[in-house]
């Protein structure tokens, strides 16, 4: 490969080079971490430490903690800890900043930690949660979704076909022109 700037950390890499910004460690990403936000990364990672085996690494720009899966990580920031806890259930808490679903069955709950003294319940309570979350069985499927109009559930496919011919009566029923569009 020629010489080139890598397009994610923007540092000219010459031909031949190897080039691997996407690897990183834990001392890496803490680094340049304040004292307060240090202390606060150690008693969250002692936190998460003490729930059980799990695997701990970095990847990219963040620290991910899991066991089958990732059940929560840890985004060191300048001012701040950014942790996402995944939680088989959406929760409204002042500590929550932001609740997004993540897939079918969990949902990506995100948190600021800026003092050590901030990683206590009920955070440590839904890090608990999320590590147990993998022992559980797997949720009932999902119960048909009822469409507005009639109330009983449409195959996928005639979904399309009764739009098609609710479009086609109301051509049918509209006045014609007696003079031609131009």
């Amino acid at each position: 490969m020629r010489a080139h700037e890598c397009y994610h950390c923007k540092q000219w890499v010459e031909a031949d080079e190897a080039h691997d910004c996407w690897t990183t460690t834990e001392t890496a990403l803490t680094r340049e971490l304040s004292e307060d936000l240090r202390e606060a990364w150690e008693r969250l990672r002692e936190a998460a430490s003490e729930l059980g085996e799990q695997r701990i690494y970095a990847s990219h720009k963040s620290i991910m903690f899991a066991r089958k899966t990732c059940y929560f990580f840890v985004r060191p920031k300048r001012n701040f800890l950014e942790a996402c806890v995944f939680l088989g259930r959406p929760l409204r808490h002042p500590r929550i900043r932001r609740v997004d679903p993540s897939s079918k069955t969990k949902f990506a709950h995100l948190v600021q930690i800026k003092h050590r003294d901030e990683v206590e319940a009920p955070l440590t309570d839904w890090l608990q949660e999320a590590y147990g979350l993998q022992d559980a069985a797997p949720p009932a499927a999902a119960a048909t979704r009822k469409t507005a109009t009639k109330g009983r559930a449409r195959p996928k496919g005639k979904a399309k076909a009764a739009k098609r011919s609710a479009v086609k009566a109301r051509k049918k029923t509209a006045p014609k022109r007696k003079t031609p569009r131009r």
